[in-house]
């Protein structure tokens, strides 16, 4: 579904060069759970950031179903963020002054979706994530996992082909951090390709069906849960 192929994104501050991801290729197919995994710094946020089209690569290539994301114009990647790919962000990223209900609406604005139309499935997947009595909450006054699941709400809204969390249980205690990862598991039975970047090795051994390990913007292991078993 998703493949980098020899995938480079180096920045330079002044004399120095960051290789924050250095000649990556990997390949996910679809209906896949996988976490990519690594210590702070090994490049896994850059990685996402590439898949998820919001940022370019600095040499190699990214393809999504055949097409290549680096030769796109900015209207069609804009495009491709719209439709195809939905977006965890590790610090929700939520619009403050706007209410749970508002925030998941935004991701249908941007598609042209009429008002009404909108609403509703707005509506309807926040009850479907457990939060109907929460939609004209604004995100001060939700919990850290409430605010999580209103982020997961508004990627999935848009009933997107693959969906990108960085760090979906990085700011959660440790019972919500559990629930997210349900949903996510749910969604994946679901046949929604699923690619998370996590710290956490329990989780990601948990439940993810491929573990992808970065070290130094490097990809240094592969492992499916039946490799993992066998270790």
């Amino acid at each position: 579904m998703i493949r980098t192929t020899e995938v480079c994104r180096h920045y330079t501050r002044g004399p120095q060069v960051i290789k924050a991801v250095d000649t990556v290729s990997v390949a996910i197919a679809e209906r896949e759970f996988v976490a990519v995994v690594g210590s702070s710094g090994s490049g896994k946020s850059t990685l996402l950031n590439l898949l998820a089209g919001l940022d370019s690569p600095t040499a190699g290539t990214i393809e999504f179903k055949g097409t290549t994301l680096n030769t796109l114009s900015r209207r069609s990647l804009s495009q491709y963020r719209a439709k195809s790919v939905g977006i965890m962000f590790q610090s929700f990223n939520l619009i403050y002054h706007r209410t749970a209900l508002e925030n998941v609406e935004l991701a249908l604005y941007f598609n042209g979706c009429p008002f009404r139309e909108r609403r509703a499935t707005a509506s309807a997947m926040l009850e479907r994530l457990g939060l109907a009595d929460r939609m004209t909450h604004r995100p001060a006054d939700l919990s850290g996992g409430e605010q999580q699941r209103v982020a997961l709400a508004r990627a999935l809204v848009k009933k997107p082909e693959i969906l990108l969390a960085d760090e979906p249980t990085g700011n959660l205690d440790q019972d919500n951090a559990w629930q997210i990862m349900e949903l996510l598991t749910d969604l994946n039975r679901q046949e929604l390709t699923v690619i998370i970047v996590t710290h956490d090795l329990d989780i990601a051994g948990q439940y993810a069906h491929r573990l992808i390990r970065m070290h130094y913007g490097r990809v240094v292991e592969s492992l499916t849960a039946t490799d993992r078993g066998r270790a």
